[in-house]
This record gives C-alpha cells, structure tokens and sequence, in this order.
C-alpha cells in the first residue's frame, strides 16, 4: 500500500512539472509573436543599435548641461527636418518640446533628404551651443525661410546639438 501512494504522489508530481513547461512555451510563444523585425540602415561610422537612450532622457541630460558642456550618447530620435540642400543636419524631436540639431562628424556623410518623421539612432557628442546669428540665419536659408523671416533672427540662441559618427536609419518591416 505505501508503494502504491509513493507512485502515486511521484506522478502527480511530475505531471504537475509537465503543465508548468507547456505554460512557460506559451508563454515564450507570446512574447516571439509580439517581436517587430526592424531594419536599419547605416551611416557614417559603423555602431550597433543596442543601448541607446530614449530622447525623453537625452533632453533630461540636455537640461541639466550649460553652454560648452558634452557628453558621448548614443539616442533614439524621431527627426523632424533634414537639410533640403545637401542632407548636411537635421532636426529631431526630443518629446518635451525642445529639438535637437544633429550634424554629422567632419561632413563625412550626409543623410537622405526624405526621412522626416522616420526614428534613427545617433551616435556622438552631445552638446548645449549657442549659436549666432549668421548661423541661425543660414539654417532658416536651408529650410527655404523667406528673406523677412531670415532678416527677424536678430539674437544668439541657446541650443541642444549633436555631433554625429554614426546614424542607423530605422526601418520597419
């Protein structure tokens, strides 16, 4: 009789076990069928998409620096303009409201004029600039700023920028 229990009990067991892993692949199952397959292409400097930050930390870091200050990031962005004339900077959303100018190390590599809207991930130098007039002025002249809208940019602005190495282009399949 006593054999009879320990066999018993031993089975209950280990169909116990045996539901347990049909959950846990059920589970695992979910999580493959809910995974996005993305693309990337690549500019500049070759880096890899793993540890970038979100731009909502980037602008936290961002708010936190003074004028002259950087540090080395690699950040996740929704670009908002890029330069019409050759591709040489573009702009991205940092989520509170402020922007970002991204140009691209030493010129060495300009990005597709069309990306407005898409997610990219830069890899660089961050900085807080201030930037003159006559700066200010050629950036309206790229975005196709009309001569009054130009000649209204009278003062030097505090501004959150990026020197880029490396950008991955995002694309979703």
């Amino acid at each position: 009789m006593k054999n009879y229990l320990i066999l018993l009990a031993l089975l209950v067991s280990v169909m116990a076990c045996k539901n347990e892993t049909k959950q846990e692949d059920s589970v695992k199952d979910e999580m493959v069928k809910e995974t996005v397959e993305v693309d990337y292409k690549s500019f500049g400097k070759e880096i890899q998409p793993n540890d970038a930050i979100a731009s909502v930390s980037m602008s936290k870091h961002y708010n936190d620096m003074n004028v002259g200050d950087s540090i080395p990031a690699k950040v996740t962005l929704k670009v908002k303009e890029v330069c019409q004339a050759k591709g040489c900077w573009m702009t991205a959303d940092l989520v509170d409201g402020n922007e970002v100018m991204v140009k691209f190390k030493d010129y060495g590599f300009f990005m597709p004029k069309d990306i407005a809207g898409q997610e990219v991930i830069v890899n660089g130098l961050a900085y807080v600039k201030e930037v003159p007039v006559d700066e200010q002025r050629h950036y309206a002249e790229d975005k196709g700023a009309t001569k009054e809208e130009v000649e209204k940019i009278t003062e030097p602005k505090r501004t959150f920028s990026f020197e880029a190495d490396g950008v991955l282009l995002v694309e979703t399949k």
